[in-house]
């Protein structure tokens, strides 16, 4: 089984305790084992993801965090470069699911957050587990 490292941006705790739930009951129910570490916000996340492949650990990675649109061009920044980092991250071969919701309100993230609606926790868990398979069919370490 393999061992996952979820990385959260916690800016916004009662979202993201609703996608970690989601995560969480994905990866468990398949018998993967996890580990969370938290970071300030979704622009650190790739970073931190980096910082925890360093380490050997882990076999995959799922990024968590909420974006919600403001009145500045700050959300297309955070939005855009953490996203960013992930992707150079995953053209590098690591496994990731991306879970960052980025979104124009808060019910839209509650919609998305919530596991018995559309569960983008869960389903960032099952895309990093889709990546590494891929990865472990194609040979790569």
């Amino acid at each position: 089984m393999a061992h996952i490292l979820i990385v959260e941006a916690r800016f916004y705790g009662d979202l993201n305790d609703m996608l970690l739930d989601g995560v969480r009951s994905a990866l468990e129910a398949d018998g993967h084992s996890h580990e969370t570490v938290t970071v300030p916000g979704a622009l650190e996340v790739p970073a931190a993801i980096a910082l925890g492949h360093e380490t050997g650990r882990f076999d995959a990675y799922v990024a968590l965090g909420v974006v919600i649109r403001g009145e500045t061009y700050h959300f297309e920044v955070v939005s855009n470069e953490s996203a960013r980092g992930i992707m150079a991250l995953t053209l590098d071969g690591l496994a990731i699911g991306n879970g960052i919701l980025t979104v124009e309100n808060e019910e839209q993230a509650l919609a998305r957050a919530d596991k018995t609606r559309k569960d983008k926790g869960g389903e960032a868990a099952k895309a990093a587990l889709a990546m590494l398979a891929l990865k472990e069919q194609f040979g790569v370490a």
